[in-house]
């Protein structure tokens, strides 16, 4: 698990300085600081607006549950598109779940009423 975390560190900081690489080699006139390394990873190093901000993390009307940074290197995660999924996933499982175990069978009562 150490290795696995040792691998995802290094690959965002490559990114991070492939961004940085990528808009420094550009003439000073075409720096636009966003864009993509390598065609890829979504990089933003302009200040933040709150449009952008709430586009990123909060636009339900999206499918899309990973859109691009609002500011440094990698995605943002969309909230509420990511939580109807998985509230979509729980209740799959549930509805799975309940079909396995069959149906419910009624308890007798060991008690005799008086």
């Amino acid at each position: 698990m150490k290795d696995l975390y040792r691998l995802a560190r290094t690959a965002v900081w490559l990114a991070f300085f492939g961004a940085i690489y990528q808009e420094l080699r550009k003439p000073d006139a075409e720096r636009t600081w966003h864009g993509k390394v390598a065609g890829v990873v979504p990089y933003d190093f302009r200040l933040p607006t709150f449009e952008r901000l709430r586009e990123a993390y909060w636009n339900p009307e999206s499918d899309e549950i990973f859109s691009d940074r609002v500011f440094g290197v990698g995605w943002a995660v969309n909230i509420p598109v990511a939580a109807r999924r998985v509230a979509a996933l729980v209740d799959q499982y549930a509805d799975a779940s309940r079909s396995l175990r069959g149906p419910k069978k009624k308890r007798s009562s060991s008690r005799v009423s008086e």
